[in-house]
């Protein structure tokens, strides 16, 4: 069980930090471009970070359910709340948006893409902040049991 509590908390502490620093590092940092610059970085973030992501938010929700099916308490249970609300902004708020960004012609955005980005924006402090206090919690839970 200690591996696997290891493991689990590693991952989503990965987790918590990839998507802080793509919010509030990568994402202000681009935001200051020029605009065919920004556009041109972002449609090579989604591109890369498409592949990346997804397997780290599989493998961490998947090590989270095991460690909460074998030894829940109420931070752990906290914190895969606040995964499921992570994995749902995620599908259902920015991925379909990076979907489209990945689409996007870089020499002729669409004419809306400084909305898109202001909604993916809104959409990703909700996500960024449900990774975090995700982590949070797991750290939290597993303090609590080593005691």
């Amino acid at each position: 069980m200690n591996v696997l509590l290891v493991v689990q908390l590693v991952l989503v502490g990965l987790l918590a930090g990839e998507e802080f620093i793509v919010r509030w590092g990568v994402q202000r940092a681009i935001s200051r471009l020029p605009d065919d610059v920004h556009v041109r970085t972002r449609i090579a973030l989604v591109k890369t970070l498409k592949v990346v992501v997804p397997i780290l938010i599989v493998s961490a929700v998947l090590a989270s359910i095991a460690v909460v099916v074998a030894d829940w308490s109420p931070w752990r249970i906290g914190g895969m709340v606040s995964l499921v609300v992570f994995v749902l902004a995620s599908f259902l708020g920015t991925v379909p948006i990076n979907i489209g960004v990945n689409d996007w012609d870089p020499a002729a955005p669409p004419a809306n893409w400084k909305q898109t980005v202001r909604k993916w924006e809104r959409i990703d402090v909700l996500r960024s902040t449900a990774a975090g206090v995700g982590f949070v919690l797991f750290t939290v839970a597993l303090v609590a049991q080593l005691g």
